[in-house]
């Protein structure tokens, strides 16, 4: 994955250079493969483990980092000011098959212009590898690449009755994909249709017929949760490997969608123009339940060999994104906004 240094330098204000970035994170089990220069910044290319999908992003990285030099993650300005109306006016959601998609979010900003992106914005992309696309586009995969959660925009004048349908394939389906490659699926994928026919392949690629164009003024931004396994195997039958995809596959955070979303939203509102609507039509059948995990300090120094202050644990644990609260009066207990996790720390 590529992390730009820049990047990471607003989100924590670092004062290592890229090499010693590198070495910091390599020793904490997250290799930097690479550092390269490009166009007035370093990227690094790190290699991220299968099961820390939590890292997968700008801000997962600036929190390993915010923990190797004693600091915080700036908090990110993802407030819309201005809306209007409800979703739920303009648009539908319904999830038929809820055990490959348990979350789907939907929000829609109206009267956008679609344009070039900012310079900074496209900028940024380019340092990445990406190539930019439009506004809209390109701040999808800017927050993708700042949270780790993927996003899709669709044209919503494009879309059946203004449906979104999230299901399994039917009989014969196929879909063209935004690489204009006509795709045939089966009927174990999970899809993203309208009232007719499939828009999307969830969690991997969007469909040609729905995307954003530059006669597009209003758009649905959809954020939502697909199944890691579901999405591992579309890829592979279909040949597509995305940036998508490949967060999808590692798990993100069922509990992040609508942060992402809301971040996603008022930058389109910014930078495109538009209104957005005021809430998000979040259909959520079976939340997901709290992982409860008890730590004992003392136990750290008998499996680890090393001598952890209990001050020392929760300043790691605060700079790796933990919210603390005390829960009783022998207990803390941290929510871990990355993977949606409860950790109960007895005090010594």
């Amino acid at each position: 994955m590529l992390i730009s240094y820049n990047w990471l330098r607003e989100l924590t204000d670092t004062k290592l250079s890229p090499q010693e970035v590198r070495e910091r994170l390599t020793n904490v089990g997250l290799a930097v493969d690479a550092v390269e220069e490009r166009d007035g910044d370093y990227v690094l290319d790190v290699e991220v483990p299968s099961n820390r999908g939590d890292c997968l992003s700008h801000v997962g990285i600036a929190r390993e980092l915010a923990v190797i030099e004693k600091s915080q993650v700036s908090n990110l300005k993802s407030e819309v000011s201005d809306t209007a109306g409800k979703t739920i006016d303009f648009a539908s959601v319904e999830i038929r098959d809820p055990d490959l998609c348990p979350r789907y979010a939907a929000r829609i900003v109206r009267n956008v212009k679609i344009a070039p992106s900012p310079e900074w914005l496209g900028k940024r992309l380019e340092v990445l590898g990406q190539r930019p696309i439009n506004n809209v586009a390109d701040i999808t995969n800017y927050v993708l690449h700042e949270l780790g959660q993927p996003l899709h925009a669709f044209d919503l004048a494009k879309l059946t009755e203004n449906r979104i349908i999230v299901r399994r394939v039917e009989k014969d389906e196929t879909i063209t994909t935004l690489d204009g490659v006509e795709r045939n699926l089966d009927k174990e994928m999970l899809v993203i249709a309208d009232a007719t026919r499939p828009v999307a392949v969830a969690g991997v690629m969007g469909g040609e017929d729905s995307e954003i164009s530059n006669v597009t003024t209003d758009v649905l931004i959809e954020s939502a949760y697909f199944d890691p396994a579901s999405v591992r195997r579309t890829a592979k039958l279909l040949g597509l490997h995305t940036e998508a995809s490949h967060r999808f596959e590692r798990g993100t955070d069922p509990e992040g969608v609508l942060q992402a979303q809301e971040r996603c939203v008022a930058l389109i509102c910014e930078i495109a123009g538009g209104v957005a609507t005021g809430d998000a039509l979040d259909v959520y059948p079976s939340r997901s339940n709290e992982e409860i995990v008890s730590v004992r300090p003392e136990r750290v120094e008998t499996i680890t060999s090393l001598r952890v202050s209990t001050d020392e644990i929760l300043r790691i644990l605060k700079s790796l994104g933990f919210d603390l609260s005390e829960e009783a009066s022998t207990k803390l207990t941290f929510t871990v906004p990355s993977c949606a996790t409860t950790l109960r720390l007895r005090k010594i």
